[in-house]
């Protein structure tokens, strides 16, 4: 009998990375999810499937900002089932940059943003060719269209983009890479412009289906990718529309 498929996917107690590992659990894998400081989502989300199929889910906390904490969770991933077949960056830091150059939110922002999608995928590409498995990495639209006083999170969300196409060519044929960019799917936490419903109304006017995206349109496009075997090196935007306006 062949073993269950295993996925890690990085911020997965919550939002979107909680969507998506909801899903690939119903699909049948085995779920790694990881978190920075949401400890009790990510155990109560590791209880849920662990109730419905037994030893089908394990949470690890890791800082992403810790080159040593991000080997420590590769390392631990690869430990639990001995194999890996998909891994989904999605963690990311969204904060917008001060008047003043900040060097540690540039460098924590880039670091969680780009560099641990990369080493991630470094660390764990002899276990992914093994298994002829799928990295996504989780985009935004805002890495080719700038927003407004977040230039250290665009800068870093663009790094990630290239990373998509980069990778896809270097672990080829072995492994596909691509990415999801979401547009306005869900409002940022503890962000209080953006909180603001005229802020909110002023950017889904921009968007052409005037309208907020659902946590649903992101898990159809995760299932295309993994289904359509020969797609590699894209970055799918979800956005309404919204990156071929003006």
């Amino acid at each position: 009998m062949s073993q269950a498929p295993a996925a890690l996917v990085t911020g997965a107690s919550k939002r979107l990375g909680k969507a998506m590992a909801e899903y690939l659990h119903t699909r049948g894998y085995r779920v790694i999810i990881h978190y920075g400081e949401s400890a009790v989502d990510a155990q109560a989300l590791e209880t849920q499937f662990n109730t419905r199929r037994d030893n089908s889910a394990t949470a690890i906390q890791a800082d992403l900002s810790n080159a040593d904490c991000i080997s420590g969770l590769a390392r631990a991933s690869l430990a639990q089932w001995g194999r890996l077949d998909l891994l989904i960056n999605n963690a990311s830091m969204f904060q917008a940059d001060s008047d003043t150059f900040d060097s540690d939110l540039w460098q924590k922002q880039t670091t969680i943003n780009s560099m641990a999608p990369y080493a991630l995928a470094r660390h764990l590409q002899q276990a992914l060719n093994q298994s002829g498995g799928n990295i996504i990495n989780m985009v935004d639209i805002y890495a080719d269209r700038p927003l407004a006083e977040h230039h250290s999170y665009c800068v870093s969300k663009a790094g990630i983009n290239i990373l998509v196409k980069s990778l896809a060519i270097e672990l080829a044929p072995h492994v596909r890479v691509n990415g999801i960019a979401p547009g306005a799917i869900l409002w940022p936490d503890n962000q209080s412009d953006i909180s603001n419903n005229d802020y909110q109304q002023a950017l889904l006017s921009k968007i052409p289906l005037k309208k907020l995206g659902s946590v649903e349109a992101i898990v159809s496009a995760l299932a295309f990718i993994l289904d359509c075997d020969y797609l590699n090196g894209q970055v799918i935007n979800i956005d309404g529309g919204r990156s071929i306006t003006i």
